[in-house]
């Protein structure tokens, strides 16, 4: 899970497309059964690291980009 340092939200993004990027840009996300977010971008699937988040990802609620971290569930 990843959160974003500026608003505090968890996972909530949108991923920006390089301009020259020639495919359909069909985005979606799902957690897969450890919990990671998997992301498919027009049929490729994999699970994003931060330095991917960090390069490729805007805060959906602040529009931040640059501001995410790991974000580490406390099971209490």
């Amino acid at each position: 899970m990843f959160i974003c340092k500026n608003c505090k939200s968890i996972d909530k993004f949108e991923l920006m497309f390089s301009p020259d990027y020639m495919g359909d840009k069909n985005f979606s996300q799902r957690y897969n059964e450890k919990g990671d977010i998997e992301i498919t971008v027009d049929g490729y699937v994999f699970i994003p690291d931060l330095q991917f988040m960090n390069e490729h990802a805007v805060c959906r609620y602040c529009g931040q980009i640059y501001t995410w971290d790991y974000e580490y569930r406390r099971d209490t």
